[in-house]
């Protein structure tokens, strides 16, 4: 099974998509792949449909979607590519109950192993984030970049999505900004700030708020010997937090608007050192729905 879900929701067996369109079985089937090859409780795939509380009938209609879905299934084995010479075991060839498969309490997404976008993000970002705490910002920007490369764009877009999967959506997109921040602190490690200009131009755009994003955008300024951008790059950001939450930027954004003051009408180079950041666990980060197991 091919599971992509950083971008529009794609799943696909033998080749063959077995995303549904409509609505409610394409909600399930995408908290079935936030869990994959995990047993999803019964009750957590209720809440995420009806968030506001089951109604009468909910169980009879939850497995009606399933059954939805194993028809999706069962089609795609039947039109997906068959070897020309079966090996050994072929007779015990994968079905749809096998696929999505009924465990006490819960239903169980089975992948067969096959590629998942999100570990192979979380696989990428893991090696990006060892080679930064290594010193090695070259394989840092390459596995970093890897990750990125990843997303097509936002998680589960075209999904309706009720409370699990948007705590899964936050958790990916916080994820993505983490892997983000690291890749541009590698490239300016590397010192490709001139590079950067303008892709940190968009990224402060999109996200006014970020911190880390706005840092990055001044330093890559103030080594270009663009000081007053740098100074207003700092100022979009100040009147952005205090319309959002009231708060001032950061001591280190503080600090670094100090070193814009400083440089403006001096000589001196600000210093930047890459921070570490905390050990990256792509376990921890896979979300575990209360009362799973697997």
């Amino acid at each position: 099974m091919d599971v992509r879900i950083l971008g529009g929701l794609s799943v696909r067996e033998h080749g063959v998509s077995i995303t549904p369109t409509a609505a409610a079985p394409r909600q399930l089937l995408a908290l079935l792949t936030a869990s994959a090859d995990q047993v999803v409780p019964v009750t957590v795939l209720t809440e995420e449909l009806w968030p506001s509380g089951a109604p009468r009938g909910a169980r009879t209609e939850l497995q009606s979607h399933i059954a939805e879905l194993r028809t999706l299934i069962a089609g795609a084995l039947l039109r997906g590519a068959e070897p020309a010479e079966p090996g050994p075991g072929w007779s015990e060839r994968r079905t749809a109950d096998a696929i999505l498969v009924s465990q006490p309490g819960g239903y169980r997404l089975d992948t067969g192993g096959g590629p998942h976008d999100v570990w192979q993000f979380e696989r990428a970002a893991g090696a990006g984030y060892r080679a930064m705490e290594a010193g090695d910002l070259p394989r840092a920007a390459l596995r970093l970049g890897e990750a990125l490369a990843l997303w097509r764009g936002e998680p589960y877009a075209g999904v309706a999505a009720g409370p699990r999967l948007r705590r899964e959506i936050e958790r990916l997109e916080t994820s993505r900004l983490s892997v983000l921040d690291q890749w541009v602190e590698a490239q300016l490690g590397l010192g490709r700030h001139a590079e950067l200009l303008s892709e940190l131009s968009g990224l402060v755009a999109r996200y006014r708020t970020n911190e880390p994003l706005h840092a990055h955008y001044m330093v890559a300024l103030l080594r270009c010997g663009q000081h007053e951008e740098a100074r207003t790059v700092y100022e979009r950001l100040r009147v952005a937090l205090k319309g959002e939450s009231g708060m001032e930027p950061s001591a280190r954004l503080r600090r670094l608007q100090g070193s814009v003051l400083t440089v403006r009408n001096s000589a001196v180079r600000p210093v930047y050192a890459p921070r570490i950041p905390a050990q990256y666990s792509p376990a921890r980060a896979r979300l575990v729905p209360a009362g799973s197991v697997g």
